[in-house]
């Protein structure tokens, strides 16, 4: 394996700290920078563009599937592996759809970390054992483009929809994501309009169905 440049993403802080001593124990890579923030990730890619990102899936204000998305349209030679506790085919559909090139449980030895890393540098698709049984279906739904309740928003209204279930107000989510609170007002009318959910407590708990946040958030 040629020198890789990695990003580490993941936003419990001694996790990200075990993570990181674990890759720096394998030859040829090194971790370039490591962050517990999804929009923090995404700027990174964009101004260095490492070889290849550990991103997690669950994390505050832009989870890793959209961080995915928007990673894997702005640098293309970029490959991402998400990291995820649930072996979820629901998860994995997301992480296909979105562009990842690799799945994998975050209780995986070094040894499948390594392997992982190595197929997916290869250009080659990664898919821990716990999920490969859904890979064929996963694909199938990836080739006919996306499904499911979030397939119905854009992933503009995913983001002010996660922001609003984690508590931000209106403001708040407008700096966060650089808008004005007009167009945040705009978005979250229109989620509340396509999803047929029109209170807050509802969008929280499809939210929280639909693993956009997780239960403790």
């Amino acid at each position: 394996m040629s020198h890789l440049r990695i990003l580490l993403v993941e936003d419990h802080a001694l996790v990200r700290a075990g993570m990181k001593a674990l890759l720096q124990k394998i030859e040829g890579i090194e971790v370039v920078a490591d962050t517990g923030d999804g929009l923090e990730a995404v700027k990174y890619v964009q101004t260095a563009a490492p070889d290849l990102v550990l991103m997690d899936i669950a994390m505050p204000g832009l989870n890793g599937l959209d961080a995915t998305a928007r990673v894997v349209k702005e640098s293309p030679t970029t490959r991402v592996i998400l990291l995820s506790m649930h072996a979820n085919e629901e998860y994995l559909r997301q992480a296909l759809q979105v562009g990842a090139s690799g799945y994998l449980l975050k209780g995986a030895e070094l040894a499948e970390l390594e392997l992982a890393i190595k197929t997916v540098s290869r250009g080659e698709t990664y898919l821990t054992p716990a999920v490969a049984r859904y890979a064929v279906d996963a694909y199938r739904v990836t080739s006919e483009g996306p499904s499911g309740p979030l397939a119905k928003l854009s992933m503009r209204q995913r983001e002010v929809l996660q922001l609003i279930a984690e508590g931000q107000t209106t403001k708040d989510i407008a700096h966060r994501l650089n808008l004005s609170v007009k167009t945040v007002e705009t978005h979250r009318s229109q989620l509340m309009e396509r999803l047929d959910i029109h209170d807050v407590p509802g969008l929280v708990r499809f939210a929280m169905r639909v693993g956009l946040i997780q239960p403790y958030s």
